[in-house]
């Protein structure tokens, strides 16, 4: 019906256009907060940046310029340890019970790399060579990085429970910063073991390391 439009239907109209103009206010406004924060996620340096240590990018492979002696696989610390925040006992499993770390087993890498391929050539390489160990049934020979002396006893597991979820840090350095592991701490030196046992008040006996 044409007929003039009653008081009651303009006083609602009013409100009607301003309750739709206030909803299309707030869409735009969620839509810019959103990408704002989208922007500022990947604009923001990571944590490792902001302390001063950018981590490698992911695709480096070239080796020769990396600390630390050559793998037969490049396996890649700052990202199993850094990226994916893979806790070292997931790997070395039999530290916090034992006195030796323990070399991964393949096993317990083809636990993941059974399914996990890689997302880049250059990784994917790499995993084709633990695949092929696998199948073949032939070990790895990794390049051991850290070793004390013979006549030395250090229980990994007694310093795992002493010092907690910093112990690997404290011998090892921050592993999760590290493409290609290599040695921080000279653990060979005696001199070095006796200062962290002065700073920690813990014993000096000469049979707590030599037995």
């Amino acid at each position: 019906m044409n007929g003039p439009r009653s008081p009651a239907r303009f006083a609602t109209e009013p409100l009607s256009r301003s309750a739709h103009m206030s909803k299309r206010v707030f869409i735009g406004t969620a839509t810019v907060a959103a990408l704002a924060l989208s922007v500022f996620a990947l604009t923001r340096p990571s944590d490792a940046q902001q302390a001063g240590a950018p981590v490698p990018p992911v695709a480096t492979l070239d080796t020769a310029a990396l600390k630390g002696p050559k793998q037969p696989i490049l396996f890649r610390h700052d990202i199993h340890a850094g990226q994916l925040k893979m806790q070292c006992q997931y790997c070395h499993y039999s530290v916090n019970v034992s006195s030796e770390p323990g070399i991964p087993s393949m096993q317990t890498c083809m636990g993941c790399h059974s399914a996990v391929g890689g997302t880049t050539d250059a990784h994917r390489a790499e995993i084709k060579k633990l695949r092929d160990a696998w199948t073949a049934k032939k070990p790895i020979e990794w390049v051991r990085i850290h070793a004390v002396a013979r006549h030395v006893r250090f229980p990994h597991s007694r310093h795992i429970k002493a010092l907690g979820n910093n112990a690997c840090a404290t011998c090892h350095g921050n592993v999760a910063r590290m493409p290609q592991v290599y040695k921080v701490n000279n653990v060979n030196n005696m001199g070095w073991c006796i200062n962290c046992h002065l700073e920690r008040k813990v014993t000096r006996d000469c049979t707590a390391c030599h037995y």
